[in-house]
């Protein structure tokens, strides 16, 4: 068997994805993004353009992130709700992102950020149905979830991507350059990455922040 094929979506969105999640002579989980019309499925040409639809009012807890699928970036919400719990043990309640991760991350924000919630219900959801199935969504996440604890809007022109280790370092991910160029195509101006990821010649219309720890990223909010 060369290629396995799911068909992903939520029944009330008109979007659906279809997704490769195994191709032994190419790219492994490659997506197609199609929509619903009333002539039957159509491509979506600009996937990014479509998962950026944010609100008319910024809102804390809402953060751009640039995932890698299959061979091209896309761009995706990634949205953090903190708030206080009455319950002995607070919720984590993830949608389109892998909670033992979450717990994990949450954990290192509270050793290297000295951020504490054990009092606080954290939600957090992936807009438009996605799933963040790398390491690069990371430091958005934490992001998010730092935004939304503080009630602190981010510029809305701001992208982030990371991988968070255990130590508080911010590791690199694959294709750096391409998520930041991508993020550049559709109008971002700043780009808080990892050291290793940030160009080596200056990218036009774009801010590369350098980040290499934790406690420096949470500096930038």
């Amino acid at each position: 068997m060369d290629t396995v094929l799911y068909f992903e979506g939520q029944s009330d969105s008109r979007y659906r994805l279809i997704r490769a999640v195994k191709n032994r002579f190419g790219a492994v989980n490659e997506i197609g993004v199609f929509g619903m019309t009333d002539k039957g499925l159509k491509g979506v040409s600009n996937p990014s353009a479509l998962f950026l639809s944010r609100g008319v009012t910024p809102t804390s807890g809402s953060i751009i992130s640039v995932t890698w699928e299959g061979s091209r970036p896309l761009l995706l919400e990634v949205q953090a709700l903190v708030d206080d719990t009455p319950l002995a043990n607070p919720r984590r309640v993830s949608v389109g992102f892998d909670s033992n991760r979450l717990g994990m991350l949450l954990a290192v924000l509270n050793r290297h950020g000295k951020m504490h919630m054990h009092q606080q219900d954290v939600f957090l959801n992936v807009v438009g149905g996605l799933k963040i199935t790398e390491t690069g969504g990371d430091l958005a996440v934490v992001m998010a979830v730092l935004s939304s604890y503080k009630d602190k809007l981010v510029d809305n022109k701001t992208v982030i991507f990371g991988e968070c280790g255990l130590g508080g370092e911010i590791r690199p991910v694959q294709s750096g350059l391409e998520r930041i160029k991508e993020a550049a195509k559709h109008g971002f101006t700043r780009a808080i990455v990892p050291a290793q990821n940030a160009p080596k010649t200056p990218i036009e219309g774009m801010e590369v922040m350098k980040v290499g720890h934790m406690a420096q990223a949470l500096d930038l909010i």
